[in-house]
């Protein structure tokens, strides 16, 4: 969450970033709660005061009648402190509440816009192939390869889920592997993290855990989700705790299960792969000093054009428009893979720049000259298993429909061509 101060101080900027992101948010409330709070909290340390100022003058020689009064008026602030402190406590909930609402401000160049249409694109790398026959999607190459099953998936699990068969288990397994090679490479730490977290950290991290407009499973009877990516158990990793600046910055890539209900999410560009219920990603994640959350988010950038460019799949930069970022989000990168089926282009990884929105509800900080000091916090999508076979199977299909593997992940699947068996 933003700053509490901040939000006061600059009213009519939070205003706008939250009109510029099509939220209906109270920013007012905040203010209005913050002031009260800090009122209730300077009336409690009076009352303490006056308190402490009573027990010394008690430990002295006086008159019983005297003593009588102190004693009555000890008892008349005891109560009235104990009203402040429950209407603190009370008042402190709501602020959280109120305040956990406001998004993060967004970066002064990101676009102004209300969906994905709204995003600007910043540059294309690639060639977009051209096929001299009909070309297939994914779902119709799956289908004639046998690496793809959603009729036995749905028939188990429902809608939504597959089965992944032959050479498809051993794609998803290259492509984990290879893309956690990669990043080992670029210094991260590997991490094979939970597939369940607490809701208190998927609610830090910016996700609602319950409720009509939760895209997580939560657990029933339990306080706890499903988790929607590696983001919220990597980013819960350091919850409440200060770290050394000498550490920093940490980073990890993540190999997790995801969990999405994806309510509502219809229509020919979510067909088949491209949006399921369950899913394998490789997720970056890093904690950072504010001053050096700019350059690391261009770095994660970098990284995952350099991934796709390996992968040889063609793809385009935008920079997401205000309204698309999501809440936590200060500036949000996609690449977005040219996907023949479609004949359009189809998100495969994003990368945020949360800056301390998501540690100041999580509590995670560092030690710096300042004092402890709230640690920016960044992820990125290394690689969605879906999508890349989505833009594997779709760019590198061939006239009887087998499809050629990227050269440099051959290594890691043992072959490179998949031929049709139907």
């Amino acid at each position: 969450m933003l700053d509490f101060r901040f939000i006061r101080d600059n009213l009519d900027a939070v205003k706008q970033n939250i009109k510029n992101r099509f939220m209906d948010v109270d920013a007012d409330i905040v203010v209005e709660l913050y002031e009260k709070r800090n009122a209730l909290i300077a009336r409690a340390e009076e009352l303490r005061a006056r308190r402490n100022e009573i027990s010394s003058r008690m430990k002295g020689k006086m008159e019983q009648s005297e003593r009588q009064v102190l004693v009555d008026e000890v008892r008349s602030l005891k109560e009235e402190l104990a009203g402040i402190e429950k209407e603190l406590e009370e008042t402190e909930v709501r602020l959280f509440a109120e305040a956990s609402r406001i998004p993060n401000m967004s970066h002064p160049d990101a676009p102004v816009g209300k969906e994905d249409k709204d995003n600007l694109e910043i540059r294309r790398v690639g060639e977009i192939p051209s096929f001299p026959f009909e070309v297939r999607d994914h779902l119709e190459l799956g289908e004639m390869l046998d690496i793809i099953d959603f009729e036995h998936g749905s028939k188990v699990s429902g809608p939504k889920f597959y089965y992944l068969k032959n050479e498809g288990v051993i794609l998803e397994m290259a492509l984990v592997r290879y893309a956690m090679d990669f990043l080992a490479k670029k210094g991260f730490t590997l991490m094979a993290t939970p597939d369940i977290a607490k809701a208190s950290v998927v609610e830090g991290i910016g996700f609602l855990p319950r409720g009509a407009e939760s895209n997580i499973y939560a657990i029933e009877d339990t306080d706890t989700c499903l988790v929607g990516t590696a983001e919220i158990t990597l980013g819960g990793f350091y919850q409440g705790d200060i770290l050394s600046q000498e550490i920093l910055p940490v980073k990890f890539a993540g190999v997790s299960h995801c969990f999405r209900k994806e309510a509502g999410a219809a229509g020919q560009y979510t067909r088949g792969l491209y949006r399921v219920h369950q899913f394998t990603k490789v997720e970056m994640f890093v904690y950072c000093k504010p001053e050096d959350s700019e350059n690391m988010h261009n770095e994660l950038l970098a990284l995952e054009e350099e991934l796709y460019k390996s992968l040889e799949i063609p793809y385009r930069v935008v920079d997401t428009c205000t309204g698309d970022l999501g809440a936590p989000a200060y500036r949000k990168f996609d690449l977005e893979a040219w996907m023949p089926g479609r004949g359009d282009f189809g998100e495969i990884t994003s990368t945020s720049n949360c800056t301390d929105y998501q540690a100041r509800r999580l509590k995670v900080r560092y030690k710096s000259q300042q004092g402890n000091t709230f640690v920016h916090m960044l992820n990125g999508t290394a690689l969605a298993v879906p999508r890349v076979i989505i833009s594997i199977l779709e760019n590198f299909q061939q006239e009887d429909g087998s499809v050629i593997i990227p050269s440099s992940l051959v290594p890691y699947t043992g072959f490179d061509r998949i031929f049709p068996k139907k």
